[in-house]
């Protein structure tokens, strides 16, 4: 009988744990998204510090970044027990947000690439300044790039809590604990790959030699080098594309007059994701300018 009853324990815990391992997929691949635009927004944060201060301002971020997810975690959880009606409104202003702020990304590229450009080399020339109190700029780096992470961490935290807002508790517990430690230490520990990559392939290209082995290994060198900036380019593009794409996808589910238009136009679904991601993201940005002038001028 105590046999039995251990089985049947066993085949529980078994069970809910495939669940919870299908469930925990199903939220990495609802929150890609946002992981694209975390990495490329943290790696870009961590740009200009001094090479050898890079790793230890990554694992500092890092660092910040869990302490976000320990509040985040049980907010939600808290949530879904006692408001499980906020969730959906919840994910729509996430998804508003992400919507926002891609469409904010591109008008900024299109209208202000100059004042940025000024800025990041007025900061770079700050940092080459021997009378620079560096300590202060590495640290306002890590405040920036860690409020910055409690933002996308808890879109992702109530991403992910919608994948599970039917599951049972326990089962919810393991899902977004699961999805905060691997989101934290996959982004932290690609972030701290991309910053070093140049690093790596000046090393690479200062081996001597002339075996054909050291003359590959320069040539790799070269190549760490030279896409580190391309590399940059295509995460911060890939990361707003991602934006619109997970954003318009959460909205287009929340209104259930558009229901109909994608069960009709399955095959483009996507497509029409991202125009109501592209379209959402205008909307917030016109009316968040337009409190802003209204602010000012009161």
């Amino acid at each position: 009988m105590a046999a039995t009853s251990l089985l049947a324990l066993l085949d529980d815990i078994t069970t809910m744990l495939d669940d919870v391992s299908v469930m925990s997929q199903l939220a990495a691949k609802k929150t890609a998204g946002v992981l694209g635009d975390d990495l490329a927004l943290n790696a870009q944060q961590v740009t200009g510090i001094a090479a050898a201060r890079e790793l230890p301002v990554v694992y500092a971020v890092a660092t910040g970044s869990f302490i976000n997810k320990l509040i985040l975690v049980p907010a939600a959880l808290l949530i879904s027990a006692w408001l499980p009606w906020l969730i959906m409104p919840l994910l729509m202003l996430g998804g508003a947000f992400l919507c926002f702020e891609g469409f904010e990304k591109i008008w900024h590229r299109l209208f202000h690439a100059r004042a940025d450009a000024q800025h990041a080399l007025a900061l770079d020339q700050a940092m080459q300044d021997s009378q620079a109190d560096l300590v202060a700029v590495e640290r306002d780096k890590i405040k920036g790039a860690v409020r910055t992470d409690f933002i996308l961490s808890a879109e992702i935290i109530v991403i992910a809590l919608g994948v599970v807002s039917e599951a049972s508790f326990v089962q919810q517990v393991l899902v977004l604990s699961f999805i905060a430690i691997a989101m934290t230490i996959g982004v932290y520990g690609l972030v701290a790959a991309i910053v070093k990559m140049d690093d790596a392939g000046l090393r690479l290209m200062r081996l001597s030699g002339t075996s054909n082995l050291n003359q590959g290994l320069r040539y790799l060198g070269r190549v760490l080098v030279q896409s580190v900036p391309y590399l940059m380019r295509m995460l911060s593009v890939l990361g707003t594309a991602a934006m619109f794409l997970v954003g318009g996808s959460i909205i287009s589910h929340g209104l259930p007059m558009l229901h109909p238009l994608l069960e009709a136009w399955h095959a483009w679904s996507l497509i029409i994701h991202a125009l109501v991601g592209i379209l959402s993201g205008g909307l917030v940005f016109l009316l968040v300018r337009l409190s802003m002038l209204i602010v000012v001028k009161s």
